[in-house]
């Protein structure tokens, strides 16, 4: 099947699926005469796959552990399981900061009734406060914090 093909089958975009190939995520394809890609029922497996793995928020490299267990598997699943351990406490870690930050700007957005000119914005005041001097000061202390879904260290 061509990329187009490929492409609709995975609900993935022709983009994702060159920069999964240049990632080495998903192998190269077999190139036509016509400089086409060609792309066999292996590659739609494995795309999806990595589509399943991307729906639970793995990061490439977890997915590339994934990916090489699934290639050369061990005699037991021991290292998907610790894996899979690691992902759900990064899970976890993530769902404590989002409560935390939720609790933040809900703080936030009490200390503005939306009557008041944007100069004089409680919310706007609070946002120019040093850190000490806020309720945001634990999320200012916490610089180079991510607060993109998907981005967790590992």
């Amino acid at each position: 099947m061509k990329i187009g093909e490929l492409a609709s089958r995975t609900g993935c975009s022709v983009e994702t699926i060159r920069y999964y190939e240049r990632e080495g995520l998903l192998p190269a394809a077999v190139r036509t005469a016509g400089n086409y890609r060609h792309y066999s029922d292996a590659h739609l497996e494995r795309l999806t796959f990595i589509r399943h793995c991307r729906s639970l928020d793995m990061t490439q490299g977890e997915i590339r552990s994934l990916l090489q267990l699934r290639d050369q598997p061990e005699p037991d699943c021991c290292r998907v399981n610790e894996l899979i351990d690691d992902h759900i406490h990064h899970v976890e870690v993530r769902i404590r900061e989002l409560t935390d930050l939720r609790r933040q700007l809900t703080e936030l957005r009490q200390h503005c009734s939306g009557r008041m000119p944007s100069d004089a914005c409680g919310i706007i005041r609070e946002l120019e406060q040093p850190a000490g001097q806020s309720i945001l000061g634990e999320a200012c202390s916490q610089a180079g914090h991510d607060h993109v879904p998907g981005v967790h260290r590992r």
